[in-house]
């Protein structure tokens, strides 16, 4: 019989424990707990340096292997269309949610110099396109090799693309051979993930400890309100709406959440969703999706379907609005919800994330005052957690829904797989 590995050696209990501890020192050693915080920098930015080269050489060959143009033309059109359907259900959720709360009221805007401070700081960091003109624009790259230096997942996804077609264009013979090439160092690229994540627990104790040591309990009592109403929406939008496509798609949401318990783990201890990607890729195609549909779909959907930032944003543009004490007509807010379907797509294409695109759509909208996005700076790391989260499962549940619309996915391999766990039923899956 094979042998158990004890539960203490998983990397799902220890990150766990790394985030109980990190809490502890937060608060116990706030002073000391925010020097933490290099190691869960570094440990997000070994991961980032393999982000960039993985979708590259996953979309590329997804394309390739497809055989044919309408192949990829078939997976990333359906694909498109479910991941528009599903940002707009969560931008609606998150606005409605907020107004059914009337989140922020009452509150009132005053803010410390040091948070508006670091607001700055951020959004100088992350540079955050002005306009939908300058989004669109900066989303085409005018050098190959920057696009990857500079980690701008959009240029890179747009690079993949076009070079994957013109893979396609070649004949067989020569396609092959660096079909071939790239799947060589993109299991090495693998292999350097993996080596990476045994640092997971340091990285997310170093995280958390950062996160509660500088923020304190005022802040979090403070503004309590909103980050757990915003975490009982991402959990609605999660098992409710989620959970309903996967069953009308015929697989079960808790099952599959099981399947992917420890991507999801990282993905909660980082805040970070491209912490877990590189094994999403691995782990969808042995689930049972064509290595195809894993290539386009699940690359693209960290550009395209970030179902948390989605929430957040419309929640948080609601919160400040009441905060400031200012009347947003539906007229209005319809509008902001069509903004947001275009600033969201951005996410991935800036540094500082979720908070950076959505402090350029309260500039973009400008019935906001932006002195507001210091309101709920302070809270942002908490709220990043459940966004990357979502975020992750939304992309994965998508990429497992779009392969079994178009044909590309295998029961039979999704049986087999979900019963290597021990103690798993094989009809307990699907």
């Amino acid at each position: 019989m094979p042998t158990v590995k004890p539960f203490w050696k998983g990397l799902t209990f220890q990150v766990l424990a790394a985030m109980l501890l990190g809490i502890a020192m937060g608060f116990a050693l706030p002073e000391l707990a925010v020097k933490f915080k290099i190691l869960g920098d570094i440990f997000l930015k070994l991961i980032k340096t393999a982000v960039a080269p993985l979708i590259f050489f996953t979309v590329v060959h997804g394309i390739a292997s497809a055989g044919d143009i309408k192949k990829v033309g078939k997976i990333g059109v359906r694909a498109l269309i479910y991941f528009e359907v599903i940002s707009t259900l969560a931008l609606a959720l998150g606005l409605g949610w907020a107004n059914i709360l009337d989140i922020g009221a009452g509150m009132g805007g005053n803010v410390s110099e040091s948070a508006s401070s670091a607001v700055t700081a951020t959004l100088a960091k992350g540079h955050a396109p002005a306009s939908t003109v300058d989004f669109i624009y900066t989303i085409f790259p005018d050098n190959f090799v920057g696009a990857f230096a500079g980690g701008q997942l959009l240029q890179v996804l747009v690079i993949s693309i076009i070079f994957g077609f013109a893979l396609l264009a070649l004949n067989h013979e020569k396609r092959s051979v660096i079909e071939t090439g790239m799947s060589r160092i993109s299991e090495c690229f693998f292999e350097f993930i993996n080596l990476i994540m045994r640092l997971a627990p340091l990285g997310a104790f170093g995280s958390v400890a950062y996160a509660v040591g500088s923020n304190g309990s005022t802040v979090l009592l403070s503004l309590f309100n909103l980050v757990l109403m915003f975490y009982v929406a991402v959990a609605f939008f999660i098992f409710f709406i989620l959970g309903t496509i996967c069953r009308i798609s015929g697989f079960r949401l808790l099952r599959f959440l099981k399947y992917i318990k420890d991507e999801i783990i990282i993905v909660l201890g980082t805040a970070s969703s491209e912490s877990a990607l590189p094994r999403l890729l691995q782990k969808l195609e042995r689930f049972g999706c064509s290595r195809q549909s894993v290539g386009l779909i699940l690359p693209t959907g960290y550009a395209f379907n970030l179902d948390g930032t989605s929430i957040y944003m419309s929640m948080c543009t609601l919160f400040i609005a009441n905060a400031y004490g200012i009347d947003l007509s539906w007229q209005q807010q319809l509008g902001i919800l069509a903004i947001m379907l275009v600033t969201s797509k951005g996410a991935a294409a800036v540094s500082g994330g979720s908070f950076v695109v959505f402090a350029a759509t309260v500039t973009t909208v400008g019935h906001l005052p932006v002195e507001g996005l210091a309101l709920i700076f302070g809270v942002y790391r908490f709220m990043s957690m459940a966004i990357a989260t979502c975020n992750t499962i939304g992309n994965s549940v998508a990429t497992v829904v779009v392969a079994r619309w178009c044909g590309e996915f295998s029961e039979t391999e999704a049986r087999e797989e979900y019963t290597r766990a021990p103690g798993r039923r094989p009809e307990s899956l699907l």
